[in-house]
């Protein structure tokens, strides 16, 4: 084989594969042919095959399982951004079991950085709440909320094991003002570590505020391991 050669090669793969998954021809959870069925099919080294699906697996289009086979990914799930999305809502329905974690629940002096995103001033009183969000068992969102008590003063009250936090506060104050940024980053290794993912892997982060009539109510940021997860919405624009 030509040196040069295997970019072009290992690409094509990816590209026949990629096609296949995105015309139907391979639907979610179903097997890909084998190493050696590619090796066959494209006259190439198993080597160049190899990498291939390891970049598909990388990209999350594929999912690999030693001693198994190869097989098709399951469609990521997509929460929007036009409104505040509710992920344990968005979890049942697709027929999948969503459970919440709490990790750490205190009452704290803000900190400068959080104070400035909730309108208040540094020391002043703050309830902060971490969790994790799992789906079918895997986890799929790592979420650090900081709640003003004026707002919800039993926060740290409730026990959420029949309602998220985000569905209490819902439940509780109806914002009139919401903010979402999306960033891409890379997680720490405690994070990973909880989302029971590679710390090389990258993150979707979600960072959100509400308020009710000019009052800050939460600010949440929220980490999704993005070969789980996807952001996006769909709208019509105004004329």
């Amino acid at each position: 084989m030509l040196e040069g050669m295997t970019t072009t090669l290992h690409e094509r793969i990816k590209a026949h594969v990629t096609q296949g998954i995105l015309d139907g021809t391979w639907q979610p959870g179903q097997r890909l042919p084998s190493e050696l069925e590619l090796v066959t099919q494209f006259g190439v080294s198993r080597m160049t095959v190899n990498k291939a699906l390891r970049e598909l697996a990388n990209a999350g289009r594929i999912v690999r399982v030693a001693g198994v086979g190869t097989f098709v990914a399951d469609k990521k799930p997509q929460s929007t951004l036009l409104q505040i999305a509710n992920i344990a809502s968005e979890i049942r329905a697709r027929g999948h079991e969503h459970r919440w974690r709490g990790l750490s629940r205190e009452r704290v002096a803000a900190a400068p950085d959080i104070a400035a995103w909730l309108n208040m001033l540094p020391g002043q009183s703050i309830f902060r709440l971490q969790s994790v969000h799992l789906e079918n068992g895997v986890p799929v969102q790592l979420e650090d909320r900081y709640v003003n008590p004026k707002m919800a003063p039993a926060f740290l009250d409730q026990d959420f094991s029949d309602i998220t936090p985000g569905e209490y506060l819902l439940s509780l104050v109806q914002a009139d003002l919401v903010e979402h940024v999306v960033d891409a980053v890379m997680p720490t290794a405690e994070q990973a570590r909880i989302l029971e993912m590679k710390a090389t892997e990258p993150c979707l982060q979600l960072t959100r505020r509400t308020w009710l009539r000019e009052v800050p109510v939460t600010w949440v940021r929220c980490l999704n391991p993005a070969s789980r997860y996807s952001l996006g919405s769909r709208f019509r624009p105004s004329p």
